[in-house]
């Protein structure tokens, strides 16, 4: 039997073993999820998986603690956002309990032409079919949530592959899903290789594709997936934020600070490109390196931390290696700019790189920020808009017409008035565009992709 070793991305020290599934458990995977699909007898009622979800809650809150640690531990995200995360996971699963009450069908209007007389028209929500949810490695809790309950809750059965670097967090909730009363196959976690997870995400025998992850592998697994195979797929943004000369300095700095590395800014929506006006530029910058400064690198599990490491040692080297490239052509490096260690990189802010570099065109995922001068918002705009990721944005300013102008105008699919991109409830739409993602998450807007509506017409003469 294959196993993989998952070591604390910090120190390296072992967590866990944990055995790899081959094509031939996937293959078992979905033989199971699909006959309990197929079959509508094995079908659980709504109140059941109310029931169950309700339990999950309970258990969930019972062990705050043990899934902060677990989390943290295998994915280096500090201790106090590692412990928001697991608040956020429970509150998740609070949330498709109550939207569950109001996921419903609608009447259809009939009889406003003579064709349409004497009928009655509704639709009403089906479960879509089998999901399969490929997850990433920087929410290891939350994102298992997200990818799996909007899918019970509708009473579709869905198999989760966890990211290979961070499995443990998807495993326990499994684990606890069971414990609450869950029917084994109603969700089933498959740790495996690329091959076997390519063959899970294109197999027939599913009805959708839930993919967070790396655009490029995101992208080809869309185009290779069984005909009338539903996808969502969330990738990654290169986020801008424009500030503008009336910004709230105060309210600013501290945002931008955590929306820039927040977990080490390995994000999707990370806080990347800052525009800032001119007359403002320089303060703004050494202000917010100044912030940087301040920020305790290290050990994920002391509860001080603020930013961890990065998930692995190729991903501090490549960080490095971006920088090193970005200095080299002329950026001005206000704080940070080297390793700390082969796990951890210093909270980096560089000053006005040029735009055409891996920094100013592609997502870091690391903790680094690009500040840019800008004299005239469309100007900013223009910047803003000049790559194909379309994913969170902001802008700072107390003006109302220029923030609504902002909104307009900024190739985003959320834009955060006077707040840092990487903003987020879980009941938001969340999702990129363009080259970002496909589809919209947030548990109320998965659970409408995990379902299906069907129109039931009934003609009658007494109609």
């Amino acid at each position: 039997m294959e196993t993989i070793t998952v070591n604390s991305p910090f120190d390296g020290r072992e967590l866990a073993q944990i055995k790899v599934s081959d094509r031939a458990d996937v293959d078992k995977a979905l033989e199971l999820a699909r006959d309990v699909y197929e079959d509508q007898d094995k079908w659980l009622a709504k109140h059941e998986r109310v029931a169950i979800l309700e339990k999950t809650v309970e258990i969930m809150s019972t062990r705050i603690e043990e899934l902060t640690r677990i989390a943290a531990s295998e994915g280096g995200k500090p201790y106090m956002d590692s412990k928001v995360e697991v608040q956020r996971a429970i509150n998740g699963v609070k949330l498709a309990i109550e939207h569950m009450g109001v996921f419903k069908g609608k009447e259809i209007a009939m009889g406003h032409t003579q064709s349409s007389a004497n009928r009655i028209a509704y639709t009403m929500k089906e479960p879509i079919g089998v999901v399969a949810a490929i997850s990433a490695f920087n929410h290891p809790l939350n994102l298992a949530v997200h990818q799996t309950v909007p899918a019970i809750a509708v009473g579709s059965p869905v198999i989760i592959k966890p990211s290979e670097t961070t499995p443990m967090s998807a495993i326990n909730f499994v684990e606890i899903l069971y414990e609450a009363g869950l029917p084994r196959p109603w969700c089933q976690v498959l740790v495996c290789h690329r091959e076997a997870a390519q063959h899970l995400a294109t197999s027939p025998k599913i009805d959708y594709l839930s993919f967070i992850g790396s655009g490029a592998v995101g992208w080809y697994l869309n185009s290779h997936v069984a005909a009338g195979t539903r996808v969502g797929l969330e990738h990654g943004g290169v986020a801008p934020v424009i500030v503008e000369p009336d910004a709230d300095m105060d309210e600013l700095v501290p945002s931008l600070a955590k929306g820039g590395f927040y977990h080490a800014g390995q994000v999707c929506v990370s806080v990347q490109r800052i525009y800032v006006h001119a007359s403002i530029c320089d303060e703004v910058a050494q202000k917010l390196a100044d912030a940087a400064k301040k920020l305790i690198i290290g050990d994920p599990l002391e509860p001080t931390t603020e930013i961890g490491p990065l998930i692995t040692h190729q991903e501090v080297d490549r960080v490095e290696s971006w920088v090193n490239e970005a200095i080299n052509a002329g950026a001005k490096v206000l704080c940070g700019g080297k390793r700390i260690s082969d796990s951890c990189f210093e909270a980096t802010v560089l000053l006005n790189p040029p735009h055409d570099i891996k920094v100013s065109q592609s997502e870091v995922f690391g903790p680094v920020v690009c500040i840019y001068s800008y004299s005239d918002i469309e100007e900013a705009l223009k910047a803003a808009n000049s790559l194909e990721f379309s994913f969170q944005a902001a802008v700072f300013t107390k003006n109302i017409d220029t923030a609504l102008h902002a909104v307009r105008r900024l190739n985003a699919t959320a834009v955060m008035v006077n707040d840092h991109t990487a903003f987020r409830v879980d009941w938001m739409p969340f999702g990129g565009a363009k080259a970002s993602g496909l589809g919209m998450g947030g548990i109320p807007y998965s659970m409408e992709e995990m379902s299906t509506e069907k129109l039931m017409i009934i003609k009658s003469s007494v109609l």
